[in-house]
């Protein structure tokens, strides 16, 4: 079991100053793999202490210093690439193939798209024609309280660190307790690529005692959260009393609406996409809306695909899907599972229980409902597993109706050949982002959505203004 009670401030591996070990479990086998320790009021003081004092020498350092680290950082993780990716199926199951490609992958990604928007940004420009010398000028917001979950966990990390070190931010991370191994890794990162002692600064811990400190500190100028809905509210509320600025990635519902005149790949596209890190994503397309005069074909086909997806350990090559990530979460979707069930809906694939041969670990069925109705608790609620709800409609304003009938706002699918139709539908939709025909979201897009899927965008441009000020200076010149 590895030995990682240790939080990384000012620039050192550190004890903490009143041990609450927690062990990090394997979600393949159930057993302990790691320990951590939580971190309590005072450390927090330390770290956000060492993030104050290194924010009044970084906030001034150039975008050409602020560049060559992050290089220095990009070289030193394609580097550990193989051990970042090992790292993450460890800590929360994510089999090898998809942790190596699109987990380690994403992170990545985002390393090297902030370093091109950091090159291109103008951190001052002239207002309009200038004639009154109005200067524009974006600063860094201060000392962030980033907080991360465990599903995609260095994509998130990623989204958070590298705008906010590109930005001229200084930060404390708090992962997620669940899976914080990948978070500890990359500051190892950080260490061999020598950011300033303080820049960046890590500690482990809960949302009641950790994240709370962390979020409700008087020094905290900035809060940028990935996680539950829940959590985003309570956040909000701490934020609030002292005005700190606040970014919230949270949960989503999205509907995937299948018209009769959708390409042949997208039924199996939509369980793919919804089945992916065994349902463990926000945007997860995990309504599939489908027009009445197919919806018995696509039902069919559905529950086909459904049998189809492989579930095994996540130390195995393959496509096929792993463990969800603890007890907590396999408990909750078990009872998801069978209030589908109860409400009515029509199970036709998987079901509760684990799949034949995988009883140690926290395996799921690949689930799917068929006549379900939108105000059924399984089309209203993210089950955050691999549970698919099919829900017919008849015309295109019933369809976006009932993918606008929601809390949430995150990312939604459409499937028709017909152009027009398309945007057409992509305008009604209330959400952040809408994916059409499978094209995909790019990585260098903002993410984030509307109403309850939180506040603020990550990724792009935009994912780089979240963590910058806006001063305007008349008289300049």
């Amino acid at each position: 079991m590895l030995n990682k009670k240790n939080y990384y401030i000012d620039g050192k591996w550190i004890s903490p100053v009143k041990p609450r070990n927690y062990k990090v479990i394997d979600p393949s086998n159930e057993e302990p793999c790691a320990e951590i320790s939580f971190a309590g009021k005072e450390d927090i003081n330390k770290a956000v202490s060492a993030a104050k004092k290194a924010f009044e020498i970084w906030r001034f350092s150039t975008k050409a210093e602020r560049l060559e680290l992050l290089e220095k950082l990009y070289e030193i993780y394609n580097k550990r690439w193989d051990e970042m990716s090992k790292t993450i199926t460890l800590e929360m199951g994510a089999p090898m193939d998809f942790a190596t490609k699109l987990q380690t992958g994403a992170g990545a990604s985002h390393i090297k798209s902030f370093k091109k928007i950091l090159k291109e940004f103008k951190f001052e420009r002239d207002l309009g024609d200038n004639e009154n010398n109005q200067k524009l000028i974006y600063e860094p917001k201060g000392v962030c309280a980033l907080i991360t979950p465990w599903n995609w966990p260095i994509n998130q990390v990623t989204l958070k660190v590298i705008p906010a070190l590109a930005a001229g931010c200084t930060m404390v991370l708090k992962p997620s307790e669940i899976a914080p191994l990948s978070s500890m890794l990359l500051a190892e990162m950080i260490e061999e690529s020598k950011f300033p002692a303080g820049v960046f600064n890590l500690v482990n811990g809960d949302g009641a005692v950790t994240g709370d400190a962390l979020t409700s500190h008087p020094d905290i100028n900035m809060i940028s959260f990935t996680g539950s809905t829940r959590a985003g509210a309570l956040i909000s509320q701490n934020a609030a009393k002292d005005f700190k600025r606040i970014s919230l990635e949270l949960g989503g519902k999205g509907a995937n609406i299948i018209f009769k005149d959708a390409d042949p790949e997208a039924v199996k596209r939509g369980v793919d996409r919804c089945f992916r890190n065994s349902g463990q994503s926000c945007n997860a397309p995990t309504r599939m809306l489908v027009e009445k005069s197919i919806y018995n074909d696509t039902v069919e086909k559905v529950r086909e695909f459904a049998e189809k997806t492989k579930v095994d350990s996540p130390d195995k090559q393959g496509d096929h899907i792993g463990p969800v990530v603890s007890e907590v979460q396999f408990n909750k979707i078990q009872n998801l599972i069978q209030k589908g069930i109860d409400e009515g809906a029509k199970l036709i694939a998987g079901g509760t229980g684990k799949p034949e041969s995988l009883e140690k670990g926290y395996y799921v069925k690949p689930t799917v409902f068929a006549n379900v109705n939108n105000q059924m608790e399984i089309a209203r609620t993210e089950i955050f597993g691999p549970v698919l709800s099919i829900i017919p409609f008849e015309t295109e304003d019933e369809a976006i109706s009932i993918a606008n009938d929601t809390p949430y706002g995150l990312t939604n699918y459409i499937q028709t050949q017909d152009k027009e139709k398309a945007k057409r539908v992509a305008r009604k939709l209330r959400s952040g982002m809408v994916d059409v025909n499978g094209v995909g979201i790019a990585g260098d897009s903002p993410f984030g959505g509307f109403k309850h899927s939180g506040i603020g965008r990550e990724a792009g441009a935009e994912g780089l203004t979240e963590f910058l000020e806006i001063k305007i200076v008349g008289g300049w010149n």
